[in-house]
């Protein structure tokens, strides 16, 4: 690409009217009234004074900011992206950033507990309308797993230096929900404060988490995955509690040691992987393994109604022995163990598969980093809170467009369907004062995939039996 030749002299003057750079936003503001959106943000978010305070308007604030992070924005002042070109003849309603961020400053514990509930009914619409988890009558995957958000200024409520040394975070924890057909959507999301232990309020978050699956449509089997930090009693008595699954990895423990060296050797059965992965803890790649199970009951040391006995499912993989002398014919003499303790109903190398798949989540912390959780923009901690629920928000809205788009764009990463779906320029033309027509770019790639959504989206809603 280059400039052109012909053209011996370029200028740019912003004085097009009638000119919008996110065209996608029209089907998508569409489909979120068709869930609901609205009405439940005006039914459920009450702050007081809203009169004459940052909460007026709920409903408009929380569109708005919806739309906004559906566009690419990562903090308050982003927001600003809706209030250009013929905007105001496509949306009404926005409001300016400065009053978004009064807004958000005006939530407390309570209001982002009634926000939570705005998340919940609006996944659950979402659900119902879209093919947003195809197959979850059957199965559905809860994935739980923290990260950690750096944050920068001193004024930031909650931030302190935890996990990652030397960085103030903020501390962050959510559960997607997912499919085997399905890329994860965000169900319950907690923000905590940057030393919160990673354990800190799970046996809550996860009965959360279950009944957000349930609401969207998880009414078969319910496999609640977790890695090692996660594997508590209180987290197996709140799956069970939930009549779901789990399936947690243990690490290694003298308990876990013992048990694993019960297992004959001739019950260890052999796998190679199609697609090698990387060992979490060497970094090597693996596609050589071998697979054992045995029962197992864990939390011993607890009352004996907390113990669960359930299966130990471990997948053993060479490692080279530093110690080994050189010349010798058989280098890899000793095994990296990988426990996992559950009580899945599949047979073990369905389980031991399931369980791998975990890391979908860490596919939902990294759109949300390269998106709005770029930052988390509030110096009030409830503000930050507010703004990360509606992440997961803004998250399961695209997830939902670009399931109604096209295949590819069912699985596309949120980035993509940005670029694809939503960062499109359009001229509007309005005619007879009702009709408004959206005259996008010619020869788009991606155009039989914004069609599809777009006519999705405006179609006349299907009746409710």
């Amino acid at each position: 690409m280059q400039s052109c030749p012909a053209a011996t002299a370029v200028s740019a003057v912003f004085d097009e009217p009638n000119l919008i750079a996110d065209a996608g936003l029209l089907p998508l503001v569409r489909l979120a009234e068709r869930a609901g959106l609205p009405e439940l943000a005006a039914s459920a978010i009450r702050i007081e004074g809203a009169d004459n305070s940052g909460g007026a308007h709920p409903a408009n604030k929380v569109m708005s900011l919806l739309g906004a992070m559906c566009a690419g924005a990562d903090s308050i002042d982003d927001a600003a992206r809706l209030r250009h070109g013929a905007m105001d003849r496509a949306f009404a309603g926005v409001r300016a950033p400065s009053t978004l961020g009064t807004f958000l400053r005006s939530f407390t514990h309570g209001h982002n507990r009634q926000l939570h509930r705005v998340h919940r009914d609006f996944l659950a619409s979402l659900a119902r309308q879209t093919p947003l988890l195809p197959g979850a009558e059957t199965l559905m995957f809860i994935d739980i797993d923290p990260t950690h958000r750096r944050v920068y200024g001193h004024a930031k409520q909650g931030a302190e230096v935890g996990r990652l040394k030397g960085q103030r975070t903020l501390h962050p924890i959510l559960a997607t929900l997912s499919t085997p057909t399905a890329r994860p959507v965000i169900g319950a999301v907690r923000l905590r404060r940057g030393k919160a232990a990673d354990v800190r309020g799970t046996e809550s978050f996860v009965g959360e988490a279950l009944a957000i699956a349930k609401e969207a449509g998880g009414t078969g089997v319910r496999i609640v995955r977790a890695d090692s930090k996660f594997y508590t009693a209180d987290v197996v008595a709140a799956c069970r509690r939930a009549g779901a699954r789990f399936s947690l990895t243990t690490g290694m423990n003298p308990s876990i040691a013992k048990a694993i060296g019960h297992i004959p050797q001739d019950a260890w059965t052999p796998i190679r992987y199609p697609d090698a992965f990387v060992d979490p803890d060497t970094g090597e790649m693996v596609s050589d393994a071998e697979i054992a199970e045995i029962e197992y009951t864990a939390f011993t040391g607890r009352r004996k109604a907390e113990q669960v006995t359930a299966r130990l499912i471990v997948r053993r993989v060479r490692r080279l022995n530093p110690e080994a002398a050189q010349g010798q014919g058989e280098l890899f003499t000793t095994w990296r163990y990988h426990p996992v303790f559950t009580d899945s109903p599949f047979a073990m190398l369905q389980a031991e598969l399931h369980h791998r798949r975990h890391a979908v989540v860490e596919q939902a912390i990294a759109d949300g980093k390269s998106g709005p959780l770029a930052h988390l923009p509030s110096g009030n901690f409830q503000a930050n809170a507010a703004w990360l629920t509606l992440w997961a928000m803004s998250h399961n809205l695209l997830r939902a467009a670009g399931a109604l788009a096209s295949v590819f764009h069912a699985k596309a990463t949120t980035a993509t369907l940005r670029a694809h779906l939503v960062n499109v320029p359009a001229r509007l033309a309005r005619t007879a004062r009702t009709k408004l027509t959206v005259h996008l770019p010619e020869h788009w790639p991606w155009q039989d995939a914004f069609t599809d959504l777009f006519e999705a989206a405006h179609r006349p809603p299907t009746p409710v039996t």
